[in-house]
């Protein structure tokens, strides 16, 4: 839409950070505010409870699904911009999930039940691969389930209960990869990725990044670690 063209013509970077619930919410739905239950109910019984064609089934009704949102729009945020930049374009970063490429081991099965991992690794290629064709670099940032503020998206498990990590829970790990477990503060999220950006590393990699107990890093020991990758 020319809504996402117009701003995508002066950008030199591009963060993508769009994200449904991996379980079916009215996150699921195209308002965002009806049940989603009746759809996906109908679906699994049309395909006689098969979940990988009911899902499907549900993809093609255009409701906001895992394939829909994380992997078709990050390809189609890519495209845009490839269409629209009319300067430079260096980079595009992607926020993902732990568990894309551990989608067969414990417990992240459990978590793509619906597909949502499957989805975010269609998404993470298809930045790759736009990446590679149009000349840039790429970043993919994989955090833990989300803790910690803001508490606005009432869809989610974490912010349902308003999860957050005590002050003895702030310091930052980061590897390259896809090897660590945990969870990761929203604020840290956001800070990794500025920095990132403010000191041009992490280029053409896919990294995780977690909390761990210990005090909260110092910008200058973050961007230490962030340029080791």
């Amino acid at each position: 839409p020319a809504s996402l063209l117009a701003p995508l013509q002066n950008a030199n970077a591009v963060i993508i950070c769009t994200g449904t619930t991996a379980f079916p919410t009215k996150a699921w739905t195209k308002s965002g505010e009806e049940e989603v239950s009746k759809d996906v109910i109908k679906a699994l019984f049309d395909n006689f409870f098969n979940i990988k064609n009911s899902i499907a089934s549900l993809d093609e009704q255009g409701l906001n699904t895992p394939n829909n949102i994380d992997a078709k729009s990050n390809e189609f945020i890519a495209k845009a911009w490839n269409a629209a930049c009319k300067v430079a374009q260096k980079r595009i970063i992607m926020l993902s999930s732990i568990g894309v490429q551990r989608r067969e081991q414990m417990p992240f099965p459990v978590l793509n039940t619906f597909g949502v991992l499957d989805a975010k690794a269609a998404g993470e290629k298809a930045i790759q691969d736009s990446a590679k064709e149009s000349g840039y670099s790429y970043t993919i940032i994989r955090p833990g389930q989300l803790f910690g503020g803001p508490y606005d998206n009432n869809y989610y498990l974490g912010t349902l209960f308003q999860l957050d990590k005590d002050v003895a829970t702030q310091d930052v790990v980061v590897g390259e990869g896809d090897l660590l477990l945990g969870d990761t503060l929203r604020s840290t999220l956001a800070e990794v990725t500025a920095q990132i950006c403010e000191g041009d590393c992490a280029r053409d990699i896919d990294f995780a990044v977690v909390n761990e107990k210990g005090d909260s890093p110092t910008i200058e020991l973050l961007q230490e670690r962030l340029q080791s990758l």
